[in-house]
Protein backbone atom coordinates (compact mmCIF):
# COMPACT_ATOMS: atom_id res chain seq x y z
CA UNK A 1 0.00 0.00 0.00
CA UNK A 2 1.79 3.45 -0.92
CA UNK A 3 2.05 5.73 1.66
CA UNK A 4 0.39 9.23 1.89
CA UNK A 5 2.59 11.90 1.52
CA UNK A 6 1.80 14.69 3.49
CA UNK A 7 2.87 18.52 2.88
CA UNK A 8 0.08 20.47 4.10
CA UNK A 9 -0.88 21.39 0.85
CA UNK A 10 -2.80 19.06 -0.87
CA UNK A 11 -4.40 16.45 2.14
CA UNK A 12 -7.89 15.22 0.37
CA UNK A 13 -10.90 13.61 2.17
CA UNK A 14 -10.46 10.21 0.55
CA UNK A 15 -6.65 9.88 2.73
CA UNK A 16 -8.35 11.30 6.14
CA UNK A 17 -11.51 8.50 5.63
CA UNK A 18 -8.78 5.59 4.47
CA UNK A 19 -6.19 6.64 7.98
CA UNK A 20 -9.17 7.64 9.90
CA UNK A 21 -10.82 4.16 9.49
CA UNK A 22 -7.89 2.20 8.61
CA UNK A 23 -5.63 0.41 10.37
CA UNK A 24 -2.24 2.19 11.87
CA UNK A 25 0.23 2.22 9.68
CA UNK A 26 -2.20 1.34 6.31
CA UNK A 27 -1.05 3.28 4.98
CA UNK A 28 1.43 4.85 6.61
CA UNK A 29 1.83 8.34 6.75
CA UNK A 30 5.03 10.22 6.17
CA UNK A 31 6.12 13.71 5.55
CA UNK A 32 6.66 14.44 2.18
CA UNK A 33 10.43 15.56 1.73
CA UNK A 34 10.13 19.57 0.89
CA UNK A 35 8.13 19.86 3.75
CA UNK A 36 10.70 18.68 5.99
CA UNK A 37 12.76 21.77 4.47
CA UNK A 38 10.09 24.21 5.58
CA UNK A 39 9.55 23.07 8.75
CA UNK A 40 13.27 23.37 9.70
CA UNK A 41 12.97 26.70 8.47
CA UNK A 42 10.74 27.71 10.63
CA UNK A 43 11.92 25.93 13.57
CA UNK A 44 15.43 27.55 13.13
CA UNK A 45 13.66 30.71 12.30
CA UNK A 46 11.99 30.58 16.26
CA UNK A 47 15.70 29.61 17.61
CA UNK A 48 16.85 32.91 16.05
CA UNK A 49 14.04 34.92 17.71
CA UNK A 50 15.52 33.72 20.85
CA UNK A 51 18.84 34.35 19.91
CA UNK A 52 18.09 38.14 19.41
CA UNK A 53 15.78 38.41 22.29
CA UNK A 54 12.97 39.62 20.46
CA UNK A 55 9.54 39.46 21.74
CA UNK A 56 7.19 37.32 20.19
CA UNK A 57 3.81 36.08 21.41
CA UNK A 58 3.34 32.44 22.68
CA UNK A 59 7.18 32.15 22.01
CA UNK A 60 8.36 35.05 24.93
CA UNK A 61 5.31 36.24 26.28
CA UNK A 62 2.58 34.34 28.12
CA UNK A 63 -0.65 33.36 26.69
CA UNK A 64 -4.17 34.46 26.27
CA UNK A 65 -4.53 37.66 28.93
CA UNK A 66 -0.88 37.25 29.81
CA UNK A 67 0.29 38.25 26.35
CA UNK A 68 2.17 40.72 28.31
CA UNK A 69 4.16 38.46 30.46
CA UNK A 70 7.38 37.91 29.24
CA UNK A 71 8.92 35.15 29.54
CA UNK A 72 12.68 34.48 30.30
CA UNK A 73 14.70 32.26 27.84
CA UNK A 74 15.69 29.95 30.63
CA UNK A 75 11.83 29.16 31.22
CA UNK A 76 10.78 29.10 27.20
CA UNK A 77 10.37 25.03 27.48
CA UNK A 78 8.37 25.13 30.72
CA UNK A 79 5.66 27.58 29.00
CA UNK A 80 5.38 25.21 26.60
CA UNK A 81 4.46 21.97 28.82
CA UNK A 82 2.64 24.02 30.80
CA UNK A 83 0.20 25.38 27.73
CA UNK A 84 -0.12 21.55 27.25
CA UNK A 85 -0.94 20.69 31.22
CA UNK A 86 -2.98 23.59 31.73
CA UNK A 87 -5.66 23.21 28.73
CA UNK A 88 -6.12 19.67 29.13
CA UNK A 89 -8.98 20.41 30.93
CA UNK A 90 -11.46 18.42 27.70
CA UNK A 91 -14.51 17.02 29.83
CA UNK A 92 -16.86 14.14 28.36
CA UNK A 93 -16.64 10.92 26.18
CA UNK A 94 -13.64 10.42 24.64
CA UNK A 95 -13.76 11.18 20.48
CA UNK A 96 -13.97 7.50 18.56
CA UNK A 97 -10.82 6.39 17.54
CA UNK A 98 -11.59 7.09 13.74
CA UNK A 99 -12.11 10.94 15.09
CA UNK A 100 -8.44 10.58 17.10
CA UNK A 101 -6.79 9.50 14.14
CA UNK A 102 -8.47 12.42 11.88
CA UNK A 103 -7.16 14.66 14.42
CA UNK A 104 -3.78 13.79 14.40
CA UNK A 105 -3.12 13.23 10.61
CA UNK A 106 -5.19 16.56 9.87
CA UNK A 107 -2.61 18.50 12.78
CA UNK A 108 0.13 16.93 11.36
CA UNK A 109 -1.02 17.97 7.72
CA UNK A 110 -1.14 21.85 8.95
CA UNK A 111 2.10 21.77 11.09
CA UNK A 112 3.59 20.34 7.79
CA UNK A 113 3.28 23.54 6.05
CA UNK A 114 6.39 25.03 8.09
CA UNK A 115 4.39 28.66 9.42
CA UNK A 116 4.34 27.12 12.79
CA UNK A 117 7.53 26.80 14.58
CA UNK A 118 7.39 23.34 15.13
CA UNK A 119 10.85 21.52 14.94
CA UNK A 120 10.59 18.21 12.81
CA UNK A 121 11.24 16.06 15.77
CA UNK A 122 8.08 16.76 17.32
CA UNK A 123 6.35 16.67 13.83
CA UNK A 124 7.89 12.87 13.45
CA UNK A 125 6.85 11.83 16.27
CA UNK A 126 3.14 12.60 16.17
CA UNK A 127 3.21 10.59 13.14
CA UNK A 128 4.78 8.37 14.07
CA UNK A 129 2.20 7.88 16.76
CA UNK A 130 -0.36 7.69 14.30
CA UNK A 131 1.22 5.25 12.62
CA UNK A 132 1.54 2.97 15.00
CA UNK A 133 -1.80 3.20 16.74
CA UNK A 134 -0.82 5.11 19.63
CA UNK A 135 -4.53 6.58 19.97
CA UNK A 136 -4.70 10.03 22.40
CA UNK A 137 -7.96 10.15 24.65
CA UNK A 138 -9.05 13.27 23.69
CA UNK A 139 -12.61 14.29 25.69
CA UNK A 140 -15.65 15.67 23.19
CA UNK A 141 -16.40 19.02 25.34
CA UNK A 142 -14.57 21.82 26.23
CA UNK A 143 -13.38 24.17 22.97
CA UNK A 144 -15.25 27.38 22.45
CA UNK A 145 -13.77 27.21 18.79
CA UNK A 146 -11.65 30.40 19.20
CA UNK A 147 -8.11 30.09 19.79
CA UNK A 148 -8.72 27.07 17.84
CA UNK A 149 -9.68 23.81 19.43
CA UNK A 150 -7.64 24.55 22.63
CA UNK A 151 -8.72 21.56 25.35
CA UNK A 152 -9.14 19.04 22.67
CA UNK A 153 -5.79 19.47 21.09
CA UNK A 154 -4.10 19.99 24.82
CA UNK A 155 -4.92 16.06 25.33
CA UNK A 156 -3.72 15.49 21.78
CA UNK A 157 -0.22 17.29 23.18
CA UNK A 158 0.12 15.66 26.31
CA UNK A 159 0.52 12.78 25.02
CA UNK A 160 3.53 13.56 23.28
CA UNK A 161 5.19 14.89 26.06
CA UNK A 162 4.24 11.11 28.21
CA UNK A 163 1.64 12.26 30.18
CA UNK A 164 -2.47 12.29 29.81
CA UNK A 165 -3.76 9.18 28.77
CA UNK A 166 -3.66 7.12 25.32
CA UNK A 167 -5.39 4.03 23.79
CA UNK A 168 -2.81 0.84 22.16
CA UNK A 169 -3.91 -1.78 21.21
CA UNK A 170 -7.23 -1.80 23.00
CA UNK A 171 -5.59 -0.67 25.80
CA UNK A 172 -5.96 3.05 27.59
CA UNK A 173 -2.98 3.52 29.34
CA UNK A 174 -0.83 6.30 30.84
CA UNK A 175 0.60 8.36 27.91
CA UNK A 176 4.45 7.86 28.44
CA UNK A 177 3.34 4.24 29.08
CA UNK A 178 1.64 3.87 25.55
CA UNK A 179 4.88 5.57 23.78
CA UNK A 180 6.89 3.27 25.81
CA UNK A 181 4.89 0.30 24.41
CA UNK A 182 4.79 1.31 20.84
CA UNK A 183 8.80 2.08 20.66
CA UNK A 184 8.36 5.99 20.77
CA UNK A 185 9.80 8.41 23.71
CA UNK A 186 8.02 11.62 24.74
CA UNK A 187 9.18 14.90 23.60
CA UNK A 188 10.46 18.05 25.66
CA UNK A 189 9.21 20.75 23.50
CA UNK A 190 10.93 23.76 22.67
CA UNK A 191 9.66 27.39 22.34
CA UNK A 192 6.41 27.92 20.18
CA UNK A 193 5.55 23.61 19.97
CA UNK A 194 3.00 23.93 22.62
CA UNK A 195 1.07 26.68 21.04
CA UNK A 196 1.98 25.39 17.87
CA UNK A 197 0.05 21.86 19.31
CA UNK A 198 -3.20 23.46 20.66
CA UNK A 199 -4.21 26.01 18.68
CA UNK A 200 -6.45 25.62 15.67
CA UNK A 201 -9.49 24.53 14.25
CA UNK A 202 -8.19 20.72 13.85
CA UNK A 203 -10.46 18.90 15.71
CA UNK A 204 -13.83 20.60 14.31
CA UNK A 205 -12.17 19.93 10.97
CA UNK A 206 -11.74 16.02 11.60
CA UNK A 207 -15.51 15.86 13.08
CA UNK A 208 -16.94 17.85 10.25
CA UNK A 209 -15.37 16.11 7.39
CA UNK A 210 -16.06 12.68 9.04
CA UNK A 211 -20.10 13.98 8.88
CA UNK A 212 -19.89 15.41 6.11
CA UNK A 213 -19.13 11.98 4.11
CA UNK A 214 -21.69 10.71 6.15
CA UNK A 215 -24.00 13.19 5.43
CA UNK A 216 -23.32 12.68 1.48
CA UNK A 217 -24.00 9.31 1.97
CA UNK A 218 -27.38 9.73 4.15
CA UNK A 219 -28.63 11.89 1.23
CA UNK A 220 -28.41 9.59 -1.16
CA UNK A 221 -30.27 7.10 0.97
CA UNK A 222 -33.19 9.70 1.70
CA UNK A 223 -33.46 9.89 -1.95
CA UNK A 224 -33.98 5.99 -2.08
CA UNK A 225 -36.34 5.55 1.31
CA UNK A 226 -38.21 8.62 -0.08
CA UNK A 227 -38.71 6.62 -3.58
CA UNK A 228 -39.58 3.07 -1.71
CA UNK A 229 -42.17 4.79 0.32
CA UNK A 230 -43.25 6.66 -3.56
CA UNK A 231 -43.44 2.93 -4.83
CA UNK A 232 -45.67 1.44 -1.35
CA UNK A 233 -48.48 4.99 -2.00
CA UNK A 234 -48.94 4.09 -5.22
CA UNK A 235 -47.23 7.54 -5.88
CA UNK A 236 -46.44 9.23 -9.64
CA UNK A 237 -42.96 10.22 -11.22
CA UNK A 238 -44.39 13.14 -12.88
CA UNK A 239 -43.20 15.67 -10.31
CA UNK A 240 -40.12 14.71 -11.13
CA UNK A 241 -39.98 15.72 -14.94
CA UNK A 242 -36.42 17.36 -16.08
CA UNK A 243 -38.65 19.95 -17.58
CA UNK A 244 -40.26 21.33 -14.35
CA UNK A 245 -36.55 21.66 -12.68
CA UNK A 246 -35.18 22.94 -15.74
CA UNK A 247 -37.86 26.03 -15.23
CA UNK A 248 -36.44 26.47 -11.56
CA UNK A 249 -32.54 25.56 -12.25
CA UNK A 250 -31.38 25.21 -8.61
CA UNK A 251 -28.31 22.88 -9.85
CA UNK A 252 -28.90 20.14 -6.98
CA UNK A 253 -32.86 20.27 -7.09
CA UNK A 254 -32.14 19.74 -11.21
CA UNK A 255 -29.50 16.83 -9.69
CA UNK A 256 -32.06 15.01 -6.82
CA UNK A 257 -34.96 14.87 -9.76
CA UNK A 258 -32.81 13.15 -12.07
CA UNK A 259 -31.84 11.14 -9.22
CA UNK A 260 -35.27 10.17 -8.35
CA UNK A 261 -35.75 9.21 -11.76
CA UNK A 262 -33.11 6.90 -12.22
CA UNK A 263 -34.05 5.42 -8.78
CA UNK A 264 -37.33 4.16 -9.92
CA UNK A 265 -36.43 3.09 -13.68
CA UNK A 266 -38.34 0.53 -14.44
CA UNK A 267 -40.92 0.54 -11.72
CA UNK A 268 -44.35 -1.24 -12.08
CA UNK A 269 -45.61 0.29 -8.94
CA UNK A 270 -45.81 3.76 -9.86
CA UNK A 271 -49.38 5.81 -10.64
CA UNK A 272 -50.08 7.19 -14.23
CA UNK A 273 -52.31 9.38 -14.96
CA UNK A 274 -55.45 9.22 -12.79
CA UNK A 275 -58.00 12.34 -12.99
CA UNK A 276 -59.03 11.38 -9.63
CA UNK A 277 -55.67 11.79 -7.90
CA UNK A 278 -53.90 14.39 -10.31
CA UNK A 279 -50.95 15.03 -7.58
CA UNK A 280 -49.48 13.73 -4.37
CA UNK A 281 -48.93 15.05 -1.26
CA UNK A 282 -45.70 17.34 -0.79
CA UNK A 283 -43.56 14.50 1.34
CA UNK A 284 -43.32 12.54 -2.19
CA UNK A 285 -44.18 15.65 -4.77
CA UNK A 286 -41.61 18.04 -3.36
CA UNK A 287 -38.50 15.91 -2.65
CA UNK A 288 -36.42 17.20 -5.15
CA UNK A 289 -37.14 20.40 -3.77
CA UNK A 290 -36.87 19.39 -0.40
CA UNK A 291 -33.60 16.81 -0.45
CA UNK A 292 -31.92 19.58 -3.40
CA UNK A 293 -31.79 22.28 -0.95
CA UNK A 294 -30.06 19.69 1.83
CA UNK A 295 -27.62 18.69 -0.99
CA UNK A 296 -26.51 22.22 -1.33
CA UNK A 297 -25.79 22.19 2.41
CA UNK A 298 -23.91 19.14 2.12
CA UNK A 299 -22.07 20.48 -1.41
CA UNK A 300 -21.47 23.94 1.15
CA UNK A 301 -19.70 22.10 3.84
CA UNK A 302 -18.05 19.70 1.64
CA UNK A 303 -16.23 22.83 -0.24
CA UNK A 304 -15.74 24.89 3.03
CA UNK A 305 -13.98 21.62 4.80
CA UNK A 306 -12.06 20.83 1.41
CA UNK A 307 -10.79 24.40 2.56
CA UNK A 308 -9.90 23.90 6.02
CA UNK A 309 -8.18 20.49 5.28
CA UNK A 310 -5.04 22.29 4.18
CA UNK A 311 -5.14 25.71 5.94
CA UNK A 312 -2.82 26.94 8.26
CA UNK A 313 -4.78 28.08 11.60
CA UNK A 314 -2.67 28.23 14.24
CA UNK A 315 -1.07 31.57 16.14
CA UNK A 316 1.23 33.61 15.71
CA UNK A 317 2.38 32.50 12.46
CA UNK A 318 6.35 32.58 11.39
CA UNK A 319 7.06 33.81 7.98
CA UNK A 320 10.76 33.75 6.93
CA UNK A 321 12.09 35.62 3.95
CA UNK A 322 15.66 34.64 2.59
CA UNK A 323 18.12 37.42 2.82
CA UNK A 324 19.90 39.11 -0.23
CA UNK A 325 23.66 38.06 -0.55
CA UNK A 326 25.07 39.05 2.85
CA UNK A 327 22.32 40.64 4.54
CA UNK A 328 20.37 39.58 7.77
CA UNK A 329 17.05 36.90 7.31
CA UNK A 330 14.26 38.45 7.66
CA UNK A 331 11.82 36.67 10.24
CA UNK A 332 8.11 38.22 11.21
CA UNK A 333 5.73 36.45 14.13
CA UNK A 334 2.61 37.67 12.79
CA UNK A 335 -0.27 37.52 15.39
CA UNK A 336 -3.98 36.61 13.78
CA UNK A 337 -6.87 34.72 13.93
CA UNK A 338 -7.23 31.99 11.54
CA UNK A 339 -7.74 29.95 14.75
CA UNK A 340 -11.14 30.92 15.06
CA UNK A 341 -13.74 28.38 13.77
CA UNK A 342 -16.83 30.90 12.25
CA UNK A 343 -16.50 29.35 8.72
CA UNK A 344 -16.68 26.03 10.23
CA UNK A 345 -19.34 26.82 12.86
CA UNK A 346 -21.85 28.38 10.30
CA UNK A 347 -21.41 25.65 7.50
CA UNK A 348 -22.09 22.63 10.32
CA UNK A 349 -25.20 24.70 11.74
CA UNK A 350 -26.49 24.85 7.97
CA UNK A 351 -25.72 21.43 7.47
CA UNK A 352 -27.18 20.37 11.26
CA UNK A 353 -30.79 21.94 9.91
CA UNK A 354 -30.33 20.04 6.44
CA UNK A 355 -30.22 17.09 8.04
CA UNK A 356 -32.86 17.86 10.36
CA UNK A 357 -34.85 18.55 7.40
CA UNK A 358 -34.29 15.39 5.77
CA UNK A 359 -35.56 13.89 8.51
CA UNK A 360 -38.78 15.63 9.37
CA UNK A 361 -39.71 15.13 5.13
CA UNK A 362 -38.89 11.36 6.09
CA UNK A 363 -40.84 11.46 9.27
CA UNK A 364 -43.50 12.30 7.35
CA UNK A 365 -44.10 9.59 4.90
CA UNK A 366 -43.85 6.98 7.59
CA UNK A 367 -46.73 9.07 8.38
CA UNK A 368 -48.38 8.49 5.67
CA UNK A 369 -47.30 5.05 4.96
CA UNK A 370 -49.01 4.36 8.64
CA UNK A 371 -52.36 6.49 8.28
CA UNK A 372 -54.87 4.80 6.48
CA UNK A 373 -56.50 8.18 6.18
CA UNK A 374 -53.65 9.92 4.82
CA UNK A 375 -53.04 7.33 2.06
CA UNK A 376 -56.11 6.97 0.81
CA UNK A 377 -56.51 3.38 2.07
CA UNK A 378 -53.90 2.24 -0.79
CA UNK A 379 -52.57 0.40 2.60
CA UNK A 380 -53.97 -0.50 5.46
CA UNK A 381 -53.90 1.65 9.17
CA UNK A 382 -50.58 1.30 11.01
CA UNK A 383 -49.33 -1.64 8.07
CA UNK A 384 -51.30 -4.37 9.98
CA UNK A 385 -54.35 -6.29 8.68
CA UNK A 386 -55.38 -7.18 12.17
CA UNK A 387 -55.61 -3.86 13.77
CA UNK A 388 -56.85 -3.48 17.41
CA UNK A 389 -55.54 -6.94 18.49
CA UNK A 390 -51.89 -5.57 16.59
CA UNK A 391 -50.61 -2.34 16.56
CA UNK A 392 -48.34 -2.87 13.92
CA UNK A 393 -45.98 0.05 12.78
CA UNK A 394 -47.89 2.85 14.83
CA UNK A 395 -45.01 3.14 17.05
CA UNK A 396 -42.46 3.47 14.95
CA UNK A 397 -43.69 6.54 14.28
CA UNK A 398 -43.48 7.58 17.27
CA UNK A 399 -40.01 6.77 17.37
CA UNK A 400 -39.33 8.77 14.25
CA UNK A 401 -40.88 11.31 15.58
CA UNK A 402 -39.53 11.67 18.74
CA UNK A 403 -36.11 11.73 17.60
CA UNK A 404 -37.21 14.58 14.66
CA UNK A 405 -38.42 16.42 17.60
CA UNK A 406 -34.80 16.44 19.07
CA UNK A 407 -33.19 17.52 15.87
CA UNK A 408 -35.54 20.19 15.71
CA UNK A 409 -33.88 20.99 19.35
CA UNK A 410 -30.32 20.13 18.34
CA UNK A 411 -30.63 22.87 14.89
CA UNK A 412 -30.34 25.52 16.83
CA UNK A 413 -27.17 27.48 15.32
CA UNK A 414 -24.59 26.88 17.81
CA UNK A 415 -22.39 29.35 15.49
CA UNK A 416 -25.14 32.60 17.44
CA UNK A 417 -23.95 32.14 20.38
CA UNK A 418 -20.36 33.43 21.99
CA UNK A 419 -18.80 33.80 25.18
CA UNK A 420 -16.51 36.20 25.93
CA UNK A 421 -12.98 34.00 27.53
CA UNK A 422 -9.58 34.97 28.41
CA UNK A 423 -10.83 37.99 31.00
CA UNK A 424 -12.36 39.39 27.74
CA UNK A 425 -9.32 39.24 25.32
CA UNK A 426 -10.72 36.37 23.40
CA UNK A 427 -14.04 38.07 23.37
CA UNK A 428 -15.88 36.48 20.66
CA UNK A 429 -16.14 32.69 20.02
CA UNK A 430 -17.35 29.98 17.44
CA UNK A 431 -18.79 27.50 19.24
CA UNK A 432 -16.99 25.22 16.24
CA UNK A 433 -16.83 21.78 17.92
CA UNK A 434 -20.50 22.27 19.76
CA UNK A 435 -21.83 22.90 15.86
CA UNK A 436 -19.74 19.55 14.74
CA UNK A 437 -20.83 17.73 17.85
CA UNK A 438 -24.55 18.33 17.60
CA UNK A 439 -24.41 17.58 13.89
CA UNK A 440 -23.03 14.26 14.89
CA UNK A 441 -25.91 13.28 16.76
CA UNK A 442 -28.34 14.81 14.09
CA UNK A 443 -27.09 12.70 11.98
CA UNK A 444 -27.09 9.33 13.61
CA UNK A 445 -30.72 10.45 14.47
CA UNK A 446 -30.94 10.92 10.39
CA UNK A 447 -29.86 7.42 10.18
CA UNK A 448 -32.18 5.74 12.34
CA UNK A 449 -35.22 7.75 10.96
CA UNK A 450 -34.32 6.95 7.11
CA UNK A 451 -33.67 2.91 8.54
CA UNK A 452 -37.44 3.58 10.09
CA UNK A 453 -38.81 4.58 6.85
CA UNK A 454 -37.40 1.49 4.53
CA UNK A 455 -38.85 -0.57 6.95
CA UNK A 456 -42.22 0.88 6.74
CA UNK A 457 -41.86 1.13 2.67
CA UNK A 458 -40.85 -2.43 2.52
CA UNK A 459 -44.12 -3.56 4.54
CA UNK A 460 -46.39 -1.14 2.15
CA UNK A 461 -44.46 -2.56 -0.56
CA UNK A 462 -45.89 -6.44 0.71
CA UNK A 463 -49.42 -5.11 0.76
CA UNK A 464 -49.35 -3.50 -2.82
CA UNK A 465 -48.45 -6.65 -4.12
CA UNK A 466 -51.28 -8.52 -2.56
CA UNK A 467 -53.23 -5.98 -4.81
CA UNK A 468 -51.25 -5.61 -8.38
CA UNK A 469 -49.38 -8.65 -8.06
CA UNK A 470 -46.30 -10.47 -6.97
CA UNK A 471 -44.66 -9.86 -10.32
CA UNK A 472 -44.49 -6.12 -10.31
CA UNK A 473 -41.23 -4.92 -10.83
CA UNK A 474 -39.51 -2.37 -8.08
CA UNK A 475 -37.31 0.08 -9.35
CA UNK A 476 -33.66 0.20 -10.69
CA UNK A 477 -32.54 1.65 -7.42
CA UNK A 478 -35.21 0.17 -4.59
CA UNK A 479 -34.98 -3.04 -5.97
CA UNK A 480 -31.90 -4.18 -4.17
CA UNK A 481 -32.57 -1.88 -1.11
CA UNK A 482 -36.12 -3.21 -0.46
CA UNK A 483 -34.17 -7.63 -1.17
CA UNK A 484 -31.85 -6.13 1.45
CA UNK A 485 -34.27 -5.68 3.88
CA UNK A 486 -36.36 -8.60 3.14
CA UNK A 487 -33.14 -10.90 3.80
CA UNK A 488 -32.61 -9.90 6.82
CA UNK A 489 -36.49 -8.64 7.97
CA UNK A 490 -39.51 -10.88 6.93
CA UNK A 491 -43.08 -9.06 6.43
CA UNK A 492 -44.39 -8.96 10.02
CA UNK A 493 -48.28 -10.47 10.09
CA UNK A 494 -48.63 -10.02 13.67
CA UNK A 495 -46.98 -8.21 16.20
CA UNK A 496 -43.48 -9.17 17.47
CA UNK A 497 -40.51 -7.78 19.49
CA UNK A 498 -40.11 -4.74 17.12
CA UNK A 499 -36.84 -3.67 18.50
CA UNK A 500 -35.02 -6.48 17.24
CA UNK A 501 -36.36 -5.69 13.70
CA UNK A 502 -35.12 -1.80 14.20
CA UNK A 503 -31.68 -3.37 15.18
CA UNK A 504 -31.16 -5.36 11.51
CA UNK A 505 -32.57 -2.24 9.61
CA UNK A 506 -30.01 -0.21 11.59
CA UNK A 507 -26.77 -2.52 10.73
CA UNK A 508 -28.09 -2.21 7.04
CA UNK A 509 -28.13 1.44 7.05
CA UNK A 510 -25.08 1.77 9.00
CA UNK A 511 -23.69 -0.45 6.18
CA UNK A 512 -24.65 1.26 3.44
CA UNK A 513 -23.58 5.01 5.18
CA UNK A 514 -20.47 3.53 5.83
CA UNK A 515 -19.40 1.36 2.82
CA UNK A 516 -22.51 1.61 0.42
CA UNK A 517 -22.64 -2.20 -0.04
CA UNK A 518 -26.13 -2.23 -1.07
CA UNK A 519 -25.58 0.26 -4.27
CA UNK A 520 -22.06 -1.40 -4.80
CA UNK A 521 -23.70 -4.76 -5.34
CA UNK A 522 -26.50 -3.89 -7.23
CA UNK A 523 -23.48 -2.19 -9.55
CA UNK A 524 -21.68 -4.86 -9.66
Amino acid sequence: MDPILINGEDLTFEQVVSTAFGKPGEPRVVLDEPAKSKVTRAAAAVDTLLERGEIAYGITTGFGAFKDKIIGRDEVEKLQRNIILSHSVGVGEPFDTATVRAIMLIRANTLARGFSGIRLETLELILECLNRGVHPVIPEKGSLGASGDLAPLAHFGSVLIGEGRAEFEGEVLPGGEALSRAGLSPVTLKAKEGLAITNGTTVMTALGLLETCRSIRLADLADISGCLSLEALDGTVSAFDERIHQLRPHPRQIDCARNLRQILEGSEFLRGHDPKNIQDAYTLRCMPQVHGACRDAVAYAEWLVKLELNAVTDNPLIFVSEPPEGGTQNIEVISGGNFHGEPLALAFDYLTIALSELGNISERRIMRLTDESSNAHVLPAFLTEHGGLNSGFMIVQYTAAALCSENKVLAHPASVDTIPSSANVEDHVSMGLTAGLKLRQVARNLEIILGLELLCAAQGIDFRRRVIGPERKLGRMTAPIYEAIRKRIPFIENDVYMKDHLDSVGHLVKEFVEENSVMEADDG
